[in-house]
């Protein structure tokens, strides 16, 4: 990517984050339900860990890089409402009447969906701290489960808004959304120790990408990361990133071309 193109991706970026600081009220909002996870499952299902298989004595450090991920699932399933919300006022048309890069437009997205996921990522990382839980991985740790959000945000982020631009209808992408989240959650480590899981769901979490991140998260941040574990589940996230952002620039070379 050159010089300029960099330059016009932060620009609109900027222009997103903007967009986000101006409302306070939202930012609110997207904390509340990590905060009622972290501490209503925290209290509700402390005993839980004493089945064994979680690695940990207790149940809150197991389940905060679950709600760290679930939280950056959650968050950015919904960019494709912002892309839409562009092309309903008419703003993404004006864009592609400029010079703007056209990877740019849809790089844009992306990197304001990161900063955010890292921001929420940070702050319940934080309130899991005030709450009491223990980081064996230190720094190191954090940061790769902080990376390992963000990576799951990108894959996720660049589909709502290659969706967005498909479907052109708030009723379909809250339909879809609404579908795939309760089972991309539940499908998953999130609450529940792998080994107390029954099989099938065990075997299905296996090739869910939110469990590859909470798998990288919980490891990286144990008292004796598994490198395999983190660089597996790490490196998958990062290739089906990269793959999401180029359908989801495809798909916004589709919609300039139908307009």
């Amino acid at each position: 990517m050159s010089t300029q193109a960099l330059a016009q991706t932060w620009y609109m970026t900027q222009r997103r984050l903007m967009a986000v600081v101006r409302q306070p009220v939202f930012l609110v909002i997207s904390l509340i339900q990590p905060v009622i996870w972290l501490f209503l499952f925290g209290n509700l299902f402390k005993k839980v860990v004493e089945l064994g298989g979680f690695g940990t004595t207790s149940y809150l450090d197991y389940l905060i890089p679950g709600i760290v991920v679930m939280s950056a699932l959650g968050s950015s399933m919904w960019a494709g409402m912002g892309t839409l919300e562009e092309i309903e006022r008419g703003t993404l048309n004006r864009f592609l009447t400029t010079p703007v890069s056209r990877n740019a437009l849809m790089n844009a997205n992306v990197v304001e969906n990161g900063i955010g996921t890292a921001v929420q990522s940070v702050v319940i990382l934080l309130l899991g701290l005030a709450a009491g839980a223990s980081y064996p991985g230190g720094a190191g740790g954090l940061l790769i489960l902080v990376l390992a959000s963000v990576l799951l945000g990108a894959v996720f982020g660049a589909l709502s808004n290659a969706l967005g631009m498909l479907v052109r209808r708030r009723e379909s992408i809250i339909g879809i959304n609404t579908f795939l989240l309760l089972p991309l959650t539940f499908l998953s480590s999130a609450f529940m120790a792998p080994g107390q899981m029954p099989s099938w769901m065990r075997h299905v979490a296996d090739f869910n990408p939110v469990n590859w991140a909470m798998v990288a998260g919980r490891s990286a941040l144990s008292a004796d990361p598994d490198r395999w574990l983190v660089l597996s589940r790490g490196g998958a996230l990062l290739v089906l990133a990269v793959i999401a952002v180029g359908l989801s620039t495809r798909t916004f070379r589709s919609y300039q071309k139908s307009v």
